[in-house]
């Protein structure tokens, strides 16, 4: 069955008949204007990131047909190197170009140009219109964001003159596939319809209408022919019917907008890209800048994070709509400082997952309307909204007061140490970042963390680091961390005599160099660092408690123990007179009913795990297990009486000697007389070529 003919369209207004009398009424002047860069020309335009060379304009005044004079202006480029295209379209030379103004010094000649060529003709406000949108979104646009200069508003709306072309002039060419030529060498209306065998609607006859324009561009310089040419198909648009013409402009956000993603939400495929090679501090600002120009959707900016919650260098960017990703796509290999990203397609499930998240609790956070949001890093762990709110003062209150913080947090619930805040207008935003480094109050970080070590440090080194802050150290407060290995891991903990030192230290000393490599300083707390010490671990990511569970940091009751072996063989003990163990220098301290290391010297109650702590350990951060009540009672109290404690180290290599050992608890200043507290335990006695594995200190 053959479908009906397409039935004309009912009785209304006709917009020809309309504008008969005065076509366009509220149209105002219109700004023709053409420009070339240094590289690609046509369809590629700003796809290889060369700077803009020429600008070339010249006024419509569309209802009394009036145009303005034709102007044309080089602009310098900062690379002077022109290609083989460019050279062979333009005719320009380097030379030329050197003596151009720069970009900055044309786009004020031009607004003044242009304000005046329309007050000549009228005045009224004024609109660009361009050869399609290469010209604004790809290169102007980019380039002034690269060199941080502010465009007018009129650069920030348009007409493009390809669309407006078609939306009159159907024909069998896509808009974007239009170009200056090919629309001044005639027009294809249709004039026959059909149907096709699914039902749809195709043209089957065009004829052809030719405009009369002149295509040969030789006898003008270059863009001159292009901006005539452009006028000429205005004029000859406008003597149509003109209802829909020229009435809908081209709009280039000034900002990106910020806003929630739901896992609800549908995504066009064809709207979504994947920018990959991002600097890893990079914001969705800096993603929005470096697509400049360009619109992204409101909240379509999705940063990528791995494992450990940390960002990857990768985004997935949401625009407006396919065209504008199709540009997007064309700043593949772009620069964003002295890196390259890449572009790629992506689907609009990919942007959902990313952008959408889990958390019910984000999505009515970013839904509010009309709010400040503020970002606080490096915040405790165990601070809570009390904290937040106390540490910000009433001088800078959050909107709805509890209900205004998100705390960020781990996959596993753990805190990340970072949240935001609500404030209700710009002024109570700017009062809160008077508060940037200030220091929240009772949390205890009086400790810093040294992250970047030279694998090759010493004590002496970070002193030296450290500089004036070191005279705030706390005496036996530099703690070296060592991996499983026993080596060092780069990364050190201080203990300050207060946070205030704390704090003016990390800021003194952060990202300083020490031989050769930038050293991270931050403050952290006493429990922090102990955590560390005893074998968890304080990343970026947070902080994780060790491995397993350590009971010397709260030591159990011990109903019984079982009897160890005898660390010190008869035999070999009976090489060492009493001296070598017990030094008759110190002054005896009344015994206390609780004995921390050693009971009897022949036994050692150690609560040895798979993670020790790493030398040096000041003893009031790490803690030891209490001595037994029995082995207490039978303990000499001339072992009792020692104000130290005794600290068995294992893996000691057999060419170690006393002064290795020495410099391992270089931190905890041994006097002269405390040599002889060094003893050796091993195997039965040795020659003199062989020397025992481990020692114990006293």
């Amino acid at each position: 069955m053959t479908p009906p003919p397409p039935q004309p369209p009912p009785p209304g207004p006709n917009p020809a008949a309309d504008s008969a009398a005065d076509p366009c009424p509220e149209l105002g002047p219109l700004i023709v204007l053409f420009g070339a860069t240094a590289g690609a020309l046509g369809p590629d335009l700003g796809s290889d990131e060369t700077d803009l060379i020429l600008l070339v304009w010249q006024v419509v005044e569309p209802r009394s047909r009036q145009v303005g004079t034709l102007h044309k202006s080089l602009i310098r480029a900062e690379a002077a190197a022109l290609s083989p295209q460019c050279r062979e379209a333009s005719g320009l030379s380097a030379d030329s170009l050197a003596r151009a103004e720069p970009l900055d010094k044309v786009l004020q000649q031009f607004s003044q140009l242009v304000s005046g060529d329309v007050a000549l003709l009228g005045g009224g406000p004024y609109m660009l219109c361009t050869d399609g949108q290469q010209l604004l979104r790809q290169v102007l646009h980019p380039e002034a964001s690269r060199k941080n200069l502010v465009l007018p508003d009129t650069f920030f709306s348009f007409y493009d003159l390809r669309r407006e072309f078609h939306v009159q002039h159907p024909s069998t060419r896509l808009a974007r596939d239009l170009t200056v030529a090919t629309m001044a060498q005639g027009i294809c209306d249709p004039v026959r319809l059909g149907w096709r065998d699914d039902h749809r609607l195709y043209v089957s006859e065009y004829v052809h209408t030719d405009l009369g324009l002149e295509t040969d561009a030789t006898e003008d310089d270059f863009g001159v022919w292009e901006v005539k040419t452009m006028v000429a198909i205005i004029l000859h648009l406008l003597e149509g019917p003109s209802g829909q013409l020229f009435s809908k402009p081209e709009v280039v956000k000034q900002k990106y907008e910020t806003g929630p993603c739901s896992k609800a939400d549908v995504v066009d495929s064809e709207t979504v890209v994947r920018a990959r090679g991002l600097p890893w501090q990079s914001s969705d600002q800096d993603v929005a800048r470096f697509f400049k120009g360009l619109n992204i959707a409101r909240g379509g900016v999705a940063l990528c994070l791995n494992a450990q919650g940390r960002r990857n260098g990768e985004a997935l960017i949401r625009f407006v709509d396919s065209e504008q990703r199709d540009l997007a796509l064309q700043r593949h290999k772009h620069h964003m400082g002295v890196r390259y990203i890449e572009v790629y397609k992506a689907t609009g499930e990919e942007f959902v997952k990313i952008a959408g998240g889990t958390s019910l609790e984000v999505a009515r956070f970013l839904s509010r309307e009309d709010q400040v949001i503020l970002r606080l890093r490096g915040l405790p762990f165990s601070a809570g909204p009390a904290d937040v709110l106390g540490f910000l003062g009433p001088e800078c209150p959050v909107t709805g007061g509890a209900d205004g913080l998100l705390f960020v947090r781990h996959p596993d619930g753990r805190p990340t140490g970072d949240a935001f805040a609500l404030f209700a207008c710009e002024e109570l935003a700017q009062a809160a970042l008077r508060r940037h480094k200030g220091m929240l109050a009772g949390t205890g970080r009086d400790c810093v963390r040294l992250r970047g070590l030279p694998y090759t440090a010493t004590i002496e080194d970070i002193l030296s680091f450290l500089g004036e802050a070191a005279a705030d150290i706390r005496p036996h407060g530099v703690h070296m961390v060592l991996n499983q290995q026993g080596r060092p891991s780069g990364d050190a903990f201080i203990q300050m005599t207060s946070a205030e030192r704390a704090i003016a230290a990390a800021q003194r000393c952060h990202k300083k160099v020490m031989k050769e490599r930038y050293v991270e300083v931050v403050p952290c707390s006493t429990e922090e660092m102990s955590r560390v010490l005893m074998g968890g671990t304080l990343g970026r990511s947070g902080m994780s408690p060790p491995p397993c569970k350590l009971p010397c940091l709260s030591p159990p009751t011990y109903a019984t123990f079982q009897a160890t072996p005898t660390l010190i063989p008869t035999e070999t003990a009976a090489l060492y007179p009493s001296s070598a163990l017990l030094p008759a220098a110190r002054v005896p301290a009344a015994p206390t009913p609780v004995a921390y290391y050693p009971g009897p010297a022949t036994q050692l109650y150690m609560n040895y795990t798979a993670y020790y702590p790493s030398p040096p350990v000041s003893p009031t951060t790490v803690g030891y297990l209490t001595t037994p009540p029995a082995a207490l009672a039978s303990a000499p109290t001339s072992v009792l009486s020692q104000p130290g404690t005794l600290v068995r180290m294992q893996g000691v290599p057999y060419t170690a000697g006393m002064k290795d050992l020495l410099s391992v608890f270089q931190a905890y200043q041994l006097a002269p007389d405390d040599y002889t507290s060094l003893m050796h335990v091993g195997d039965p006695p040795r020659t003199v070529l062989q020397t025992p594995k481990e020692w114990v200190c006293l």
